[in-house]
């Protein structure tokens, strides 16, 4: 059969699943394909282009629909959805962050989002600012979960931390024994919920000044 575009998106998926992001390359990919490299750039003029279609593929499921609640409520599931997404693959949270080209799987987690946030009463220019700030929230707190699942099992920040002669406040070591010895999941939900409650607030407290005015 025909090599299909959506069979090197798999096949690249599955094997940064099992070799990880480093170690793709076209050449790699088309072996393991059992096709020549100039095969895949029929369907991918470059591995940016294929990382942009991985990346996409990973946060499909995104925008599907959302449960009946509070917006508070959903824009808090739209970003455990993400974060699922983003770990279900090694390296997936990488593979998004290097992407610039949305596909249609992303625009359409993104409109979700914006529509949740516009019924909340947010303009649409303030709902695009505050989707990509959960996003990059979401992204830059996957990286770490998946970097911290690369290091050596002896890893010990303070003794790094002891190597560069530099004094650290008590507060800041009890901080950085927390975040290394917490389960990811919980200081995740723990910072979602600083966001999720913060924007609230803001909504609420500019709700209650528009009525001021109008009363």
């Amino acid at each position: 059969m025909p090599l299909r575009k959506a069979d090197v998106v798999d096949e690249a998926l599955r094997f940064i699943d099992s070799e990880g992001l480093d170690q793709l390359t076209m050449r790699k990919l088309g072996a393991a394909l059992n096709v020549q490299g100039g095969a895949l750039y029929r369907h991918f003029p470059n591995k940016e282009a294929l990382l942009d279609a991985m990346a996409d593929k990973i946060v499909e499921g995104i925008g599907d629909p959302l449960p009946e609640a509070e917006w508070f409520e959903q824009v808090r599931i739209l970003g455990n959805r993400l974060r699922t997404a983003l770990l279900s693959r090694r390296d997936g949270a990488r593979v998004m962050a290097g992407t610039f080209s949305p596909g249609a799987n992303t625009v359409i987690g993104t409109d979700k989002a914006v529509q949740v946030l516009c019924r909340a009463g947010l303009p649409p220019a303030q709902a695009g600012w505050v989707s990509f700030a959960l996003f990059y929230y979401v992204l830059g707190h996957a990286i770490e979960e998946q970097a911290q699942l690369g290091l050596p099992p002896d890893h010990d920040w303070r003794e790094r931390t002891g190597r560069l002669d530099v004094q650290v406040s008590p507060q800041y070591a009890a901080a950085l024994d927390s975040l290394s010895g917490t389960d990811p999941a919980e200081r995740f939900a723990y910072g979602l919920n600083v966001f999720v409650e913060g924007l609230r607030r803001i909504q609420e407290a500019e709700r209650a000044g528009q009525e001021r005015a109008v009363s």
